[in-house]
């Protein structure tokens, strides 16, 4: 393996996957039961690639993309999509999706504005990189710029308008609406600087997680995650019952998906393949901190 800087850190990874957990002989609180539940996720079994999950299918970025227009004037670059068939055992890379339509990078020219768009049996949020531009929907407005988040619901006419002299780069989440959903009547917008941090008045998980909420759709919640440098948060798993999807939007961090483990950059997302024994989580063995935009869909329930 290619020593990297910081990556004394993998060795302590290492040792956790390595934790002989099964074959406890007795479990004498639900306490203790719990535990041992979680610890268990972390299968100490060999990397056997006939029963891993080909943790590539499960990331991709724009950059494997070709673009497309959409919203009049949008361009549009998929990084994950609906699977075909099932999330389980990926056709395409990057189609591993079962409950959101599609995650992309959306651009929008210096100077343009996007035709007057309403959605109809879908809902978008979007995330914005870099430039400034002007949300417009009914009768209101609202300034858009690095670190804004909005959703717009279905039934609700809107125009972006790029105000700056560089591009307006956007992510944008494509939820399906669930039968049984009642759109909101008015989109969402909120702003990253005027946010807290977890650790400011929430609670941060996973040893590192830290960061500020997003929004929240019909079957999703969003938030904006930052792993400090030269830190590791704790792996784990997850199963059908979540689509979790992490989007790196700043730094080089390392991933561990299943028993492998991958370099991220700016722009590559994944989701956590469902297996619930595949686990993930982030090292930054950097000086700066890692970003993510990270969300959890479930199916829905009225």
């Amino acid at each position: 393996m290619r020593c990297v800087s910081g990556l004394c850190l993998i060795a302590l990874v290492a040792v956790m996957l390595c934790v002989p957990v099964f074959g406890e002989d007795t479990v004498e609180t639900a306490a203790e039961e719990e535990y041992q539940r979680a610890l268990n996720q972390l299968d100490p079994r060999p990397y056997d690639p006939a029963v891993d999950p080909d943790i590539d299918m499960y990331l991709n970025t724009w950059k494997n993309s070709v673009p497309y227009n959409s919203h009049g004037s949008l361009t549009e670059r998929v990084i994950l999509s609906k699977c075909s068939v099932d999330p389980l055992k990926p056709e395409r890379k990057g189609e591993v999706l079962n409950v959101v339509n599609r995650l992309s990078r959306a651009t929008l020219e210096a100077g343009a504005v996007t035709t007057p768009t309403t959605l109809a049996g879908e809902q978008e949020i979007f995330y914005v990189m870099a430039g400034t531009g002007i949300l417009t929907a009914g009768k209101k407005t609202a300034e858009l710029r690095k670190g804004a988040m909005f959703m717009i619901p279905a039934g609700l006419e809107f125009t972006i308008t790029n105000t700056g002299d560089e591009e307006l780069d956007t992510y944008l989440i494509n939820e399906p609406l669930p039968p049984g959903y009642t759109p909101k009547k008015m989109f969402e917008i909120n702003y990253e600087d005027q946010l807290p941090l977890r650790n400011e008045g929430y609670i941060q998980v996973h040893w590192s997680h830290n960061g500020r909420a997003g929004i929240g759709g019909a079957t999703l919640g969003t938030g904006r995650l930052i792993i400090d440098p030269m830190t590791i948060a704790q792996p784990h798993s997850h199963d059908m019952s979540n689509e979790e999807v992490w989007l790196c939007t700043e730094g080089s961090p390392i991933e561990i998906l299943g028993r492998e483990i991958r370099r991220l950059e700016p722009g590559m997302a994944f989701r956590v393949p469902p297996t619930g024994y595949t686990p993930h989580g982030h090292i930054n063995p950097t000086e700066a901190p890692a970003r993510f935009m990270v969300y959890i869909a479930r199916p829905f329930e009225k």
